[in-house]
This record gives structure tokens, C-alpha cells and sequence, in this order.
């Protein structure tokens, strides 16, 4: 538990980075750039303890707070290191999801849901802190576009639960189904791999 912990703390700062250098290519002035990563960090999850019944740790807990603070500064202090780096923001983005889903399906096996729940709510923690920052920004959200991002979370949320399921190590399961969302998503941004298009 002390591991998923910083695990989700670590995600917490890595969207807070992800969101405040979306909002800052929009030219957006500082407050806007701490607002965009607060809602980028805080969405996925504060959803997933909203439908578990729960209140969303980030209000009861500061060093979520700390992590989302601590994240917009590295980003503003940053901006133009991070923004020479060859897609920066995607890496930010796959980094995120994967600790994020991860987060999320434990959390969710913990308080007793069911594996395809979990699953489901896994996927929520990771994409709807995305979802809200990209409608701030006026931009057509990821999981609605035929890149494979929704995708990769889902497939790394079954796989922790059936990992969970046959006994495997906590902490290894953690690690392999947070390095299968991420590795996918990476591989899917490097080499362009999208979903079939359908209507139209």
C-alpha cells in the first residue's frame, strides 16, 4: 500500500507537469497554467473515489497538493527545456496513464468492486483528468480520437486484474502493467498505430 501510494503521488505530479505544459502551448498566463495541471492532476481520480464512494483523497490529503504545486513549478521553471524535448508532453501523458490506471484498479479491488470495475475505473483515473484538461484548452480530447491511448489502459488494467487474479506479487504486478500502458502508448505515438475509424 506504502508503494501504490507514492506511485499515486508520482502520477499526481506527472499530469499536474503534463496539464500546465498543454495549457502554457495555448499561451495561457500563469494561473491558467497552475489551474489546467490542478484539474489535469486531480479529474481522473477525484472521479474514481466519487463513484467508489469515497472522498477524494486530494482533500484530505496535502501532499497531493504538494505533488500538483510541485509539478506546475517544474514546468513553468522548465518550460523550455521540457519543450525542446522530442514530444515531451506525450511522454508526460503515457508515464501518467500508466501509474494512474494502475492506482486506480487496485484502489478500486480494494474497496471490494468487481474485476471488470475495476478495470473500468482504472481507465477513468488515467483519461478523465485528460478529458477535462483538453475541453479547458477547446481541444478535441485523446480517447476521442483514433489514437490508441484508452486502448492502452485498458489493456494494462486487465492485465493487473489477472495478475491480481493468479497470485502474482503486488509490487511486480504494479510495476508490469504500469510499464505495458506506457510502453503501448509510446510505441503508439512513435509509430502512429491507431484505431480502425468507423462512420464517416
Amino acid at each position: 500500500m506504502e508503494l501504490i501510494y507514492y506511485i499515486d503521488l508520482l502520477g499526481t505530479m506527472v499530469f499536474a507537469i503534463s496539464g500546465a505544459m498543454a495549457a502554457m502551448r495555448h499561451n495561457i498566463d500563469i494561473f491558467g497554467a497552475a489551474f489546467t495541471g490542478f484539474v489535469t492532476a486531480i479529474g481522473g481520480g477525484s472521479l474514481r473515489d466519487i463513484f467508489l464512494n469515497l472522498r477524494p483523497v486530494w482533500v484530505d490529503d496535502g501532499n497531493y497538493l504538494l505533488a500538483i504545486l510541485t509539478g506546475v513549478i517544474i514546468a513553468i521553471l522548465f518550460k523550455k527545456v521540457l519543450g525542446k524535448l522530442a514530444r515531451t508532453l506525450s511522454l508526460f501523458d503515457a508515464l501518467g496513464i500508466g501509474f494512474f490506471t494502475v492506482v486506480g484498479v487496485q484502489k478500486s479491488l480494494a474497496f471490494e468492486s468487481s474485476g471488470i470495475a475495476a478495470v473500468v475505473l482504472g481507465l477513468f483515473s488515467a483519461v478523465m483528468g485528460g478529458v477535462t484538461r483538453d475541453t479547458l484548452l477547446n481541444e478535441t480530447p485523446l480517447i476521442f480520437r483514433k489514437e490508441i491511448y484508452a486502448t492502452a489502459c485498458l489493456s494494462g488494467a486487465a492485465l493487473f486484474v489477472l495478475l491480481n487474479r493468479i497470485g502474482v506479487d503486488y509490487n511486480l504486478n504494479a510495476f508490469i502493467s504500469a510499464a505495458v500502458i506506457s510502453v503501448v502508448r509510446i510505441l503508439a505515438v512513435k509509430y502512429k498505430l491507431t484505431l480502425p475509424i468507423v462512420g464517416g
